[in-house]
């Protein structure tokens, strides 16, 4: 079973980094061999909290999809978007700096992937006015999306597969890892400001242009914007409240999701058929595969290694925390984010096990949530989410942007998006390392 296990793994692992067939593919009919090889019983894998799939990931994912969709129909986001390139004055920096912002906030409370692909129609909009070259700010564009999706628990999947496995809550990512978001978001904007703060130039013509647009005009729906906003509201107030209520983040979400579809009177068959369904059934597959590999034994040897490498304690897992962040962020850039993580939970789950469990006396998310084991989570969690940044294929964004940059006539190598993203990509993950060390090991809060 162990080398059925490892070689499902493996091959699963490497069609999906070659993209040479869609990754839902190759992780659906991974699934079914593990299955049909019986790794896993159909039990473990559809019932099993620690073998199987994660529902909570599934419900929350496709809860959120839902309102986004409905929100969609509003024309709010476009509405944003002109409202911010009219606030910058049509100074072509100030547009970039301010759509920077409204994309980190956004994929903080939405998911990047909407965020991009409803910004960056609106950008290559304002850049055909300004008659400026897109690209800047669409690559831009992508960047601020990983970076605000890092500091939430909705606003990126690694962090929601993190947060289910570990146990933590919405108040726990925006507590630990919003404050090192912020300072990576402001370093990162005084260094734009540099690059390109003399390089970006257009005529009074072209800031004309833009100062004319009618923002009003794309809001399509004002009674419906109403409804999914206040529904939104809730939805958030319920995620920071939901340690308190006892509720998981995917109760939540079904809650407002199931409300605004209720209330807004919109065809749930269109609603539904929008919803990403591809990218639902790839993490299905994931958590099979790598359910499989948890039985099988191999994250346990994996975890016997990285324990070797590290000698992390009961007391401290300072190496631990700093290999986590560069070994995460530098694999994220690599492969897509999502099947590391779903990687690295059970590794991490099971080196908890090891090291805290005999000496503590807890057990499953009580000792994973242990304060000692807390800033690998962390380390863990800035690494995949910024990762994401360092390649045009390190994240489903990029991927996205590029695609919608190409069909707009404007390509972006795989070269170009690298000259950007590599050292936006090490830059924030020092910060990050940085950050882990000051905050967990030297002041100890």
């Amino acid at each position: 079973m162990f080398w059925t296990a490892t070689a499902i793994f493996v091959l699963a692992y490497a069609v999906i980094v070659s993209e040479k067939i869609h990754k839902t593919k190759v992780a659906l009919f991974g699934a079914a061999l593990t299955l049909a090889l019986k790794v896993l019983t159909q039990h473990d894998a559809f019932h099993d909290a620690d073998l199987g799939v994660d529902w909570n990931v599934i419900f929350l994912l496709i809860s959120m999809m839902i309102i986004v969709n409905i929100m969609t129909k509003t024309g709010v986001f476009q509405y944003v978007a002109v409202k911010a390139a009219k606030i910058g004055r049509g100074e072509p920096f100030a547009i970039m700096a301010i759509f920077a912002v409204v994309t980190a906030i956004s994929s903080a409370f939405l998911d990047n992937v909407t965020t991009v692909l409803l910004l960056a129609p609106v950008t290559l909009l304002v850049a055909r006015e300004l008659e400026i070259d897109p690209v800047p700010y669409l690559i831009t564009e992508a960047l601020a999306s990983n970076i605000g999706g890092t500091a939430t628990l909705i606003g990126d999947p690694p962090n929601i597969m993190i947060a289910s496995k570990a146990g933590l809550d919405f108040m726990d990512f925006m507590g630990h890892l919003a404050p090192a978001i912020v300072f990576i978001m402001i370093a990162w904007m005084l260094s734009w400001k540099v690059l390109f703060g003399k390089r970006l130039h257009v005529g009074e013509a072209q800031k004309a242009r833009i100062l004319a647009m009618n923002e009003r005009a794309l809001i399509k729906d004002p009674a419906l914007l109403k409804k999914s906003g206040f529904v939104l509201a809730l939805t958030i107030c319920g995620f920071m409240l939901h340690g308190l209520l006892h509720y998981e983040p995917a109760t939540v979400a079904l809650l407002g999701a199931s409300t605004l579809l209720l209330i807004s009177r919109q065809n749930p068959q269109k609603v539904l058929e929008e919803v990403e369904w591809p990218t639902i059934f790839f993490f299905m597959g994931l958590f099979i595969i790598i359910g499989g590999t948890v039985k099988a034994g191999l994250i346990e040897l994996f975890s016997q290694k990285v324990i070797a490498l590290t000698h992390p304690t009961k007391d401290s897992m300072l190496t631990l925390s700093m290999v986590m962040v560069w070994f995460s962020g530098i694999a994220s850039a690599i492969v897509d984010n999502i099947p590391f993580v779903a990687t690295m939970n059970p590794l991490l789950a099971e080196l908890a096990d090891k090291v805290l469990g005999p000496t503590t006396g807890l057990s499953g998310q009580a000792l994973y949530t242990h304060p000692t084991m807390l800033p690998v989570w962390w380390s863990l969690a800035l690494g995949a989410c910024l990762g994401g940044n360092g390649t045009a294929i390190g994240a489903s964004a990029n991927v996205i942007v590029v695609g919608l940059s190409e069909k707009a006539g404007h390509k972006i190598s795989f070269a170009r998006f690298l000259k950007y993203g590599a050292p936006v990509t090490v830059a924030t993950i020092f910060l990050s390392m940085i950050y882990i060390y000051v905050r967990y090991y030297l002041l100890k809060v």
